[in-house]
């Protein structure tokens, strides 16, 4: 059987902490942020954690990220 290869697009833009949760960036933050509120442009700069919903799916993708 072939090795369970990691996703390479999501690689990118995940990381794992410590504690085994996914880590990724807001979207809505890359271009036209003349147009966006300060607001939102603010709550968007911290990261964001991957909802428990989609972990099972998103950690087969990212299995060996360190």
């Amino acid at each position: 059987m072939p090795k369970m290869k990691t996703h390479s697009g999501l690689k990118k833009r995940v990381k794992k902490t410590k504690s085994g949760k996914v880590k990724i960036s807001h979207s809505h933050r890359v271009h036209l942020l003349h147009a966006k509120n300060k607001n939102a442009k603010r709550a968007h700069r911290k990261a964001n954690f991957v909802d428990k919903s989609d972990m099972k799916r998103i950690k087969q993708q990212v299995a060996n990220i360190k």
